[in-house]
């Protein structure tokens, strides 16, 4: 492959990324970010609704009380926790001297972290939203 006029051997074996765990952090956050970012609009636009028609408002938020809509409320949840604690992970990895050595170690840590706060909010919430209690 000629690069700038000089012969640059080719190397390469595809893609950059190996499907390690950095790369499937940096799409989990990518992703989560979106959705976050997707919820807020529909949020502000719903709640906006207020302004012009309450009935219509009122319309809209029965239509979110169904059992579809508790497992997305779960999923949201699910994605802010995660988003949130890599965050974190990814601050320090940037002003941490040591934080890209550790980088898999903390991603370990966000894991953890996440089942911890995720597991006992989505027992109690999927309790409510399918028993009804």
């Amino acid at each position: 492959m000629k690069q700038g006029g000089y012969s640059v051997p080719n190397t390469s074996k595809g893609t950059l990324y190996r499907g390690r765990q950095g790369m499937w952090s940096w799409v989990a956050h990518r992703v989560t970010g979106i959705a976050i970012f997707f919820f807020l609009l529909v949020h502000v636009l719903d709640t906006a609704l207020v302004r012009v028609s309450p009935e219509a408002y009122n319309h809209v938020i029965a239509t979110y009380k169904n059992p579809i809509m508790g497992l997305g409320e779960a999923g949201l949840v699910a994605a802010i926790v995660y988003h949130a604690f890599n965050g974190l992970r990814i601050i320090l990895i940037d002003f941490w001297k040591n934080g890209a050595k550790n980088q898999k170690a903390m991603l370990w840590g966000v894991l953890i972290l996440w089942v911890i706060a995720v597991v006992p909010f989505l027992v109690r919430h999927l309790a409510i939203v399918f028993g009804g209690h």
